[in-house]
C-alpha cells in the first residue's frame, strides 16, 4: 500500500543553526537533499521537514514569507508514545535553544510546545488512545 508523505516547507534565516537544532533533537538529516540553503529534516519514515534559507523558500511562492516570530504561520503538531516522551522531546529543543510554549494537560491528552530558532511553534501531543475507544 502506498504511504503518502508529507513535507512541511518553513522558511529559516539560517540552515546551518537549524541543522544543528533538530539534530540535536535527535532527528536525522537526509544527505540527498541537504545542501547550504536547505535542511532536509526526516522526523519518519513518512513526514519530512523542509528548513528552506529565506532565499530559497522565495523560489516556491509569490506570497510574502511570514515572520514567525510575530504571526502564527501554522501549528505543527506531531505525536508522541507518553508524556514523558512529550517532556523529553520539548526539553531537548528548549536545551537546543529553542523557546518553551504552552502545556496542556487534559488528563487523557497532554501536550507541550515549543518555538524553534525561527519561531515556528511545534507542539508535541500525547493521546491515551484507550480514552477514545469506542
Amino acid at each position: 500500500m502506498y504511504q503518502q508523505m508529507i513535507f512541511v516547507n518553513l522558511a529559516v534565516d539560517d540552515v546551518d543553526s537549524s541543522k544543528k537544532f533538530f539534530t540535536e533533537l535527535g532527528y536525522s538529516l537526509n544527505p540527498q537533499f541537504t545542501t547550504d540553503d536547505c535542511a532536509c529534516v526526516v522526523i519518519s519514515d513518512t513526514i519530512v521537514a523542509m528548513m528552506l534559507g529565506k532565499s530559497k523558500y522565495q523560489q516556491f511562492t509569490e506570497k510574502q514569507i511570514a515572520d514567525s516570530r510575530t504571526t502564527s504561520e501554522a501549528l505543527i503538531c506531531l505525536s508522541a508514545e507518553s508524556r514523558e516522551k512529550v517532556d523529553e522531546l520539548v526539553d531537548k529543543a528548549v536545551a537546543a535553544g529553542g523557546t518553551a510554549g504552552r502545556t496542556q494537560d487534559f488528563g487523557m491528552m497532554y501536550g507541550r510546545a515549543f518555538d524553534d530558532l525561527d519561531g515556528h511553534t511545534w507542539e508535541i501531543m500525547w493521546m491515551d488512545a484507550s480514552a477514545v475507544e469506542g
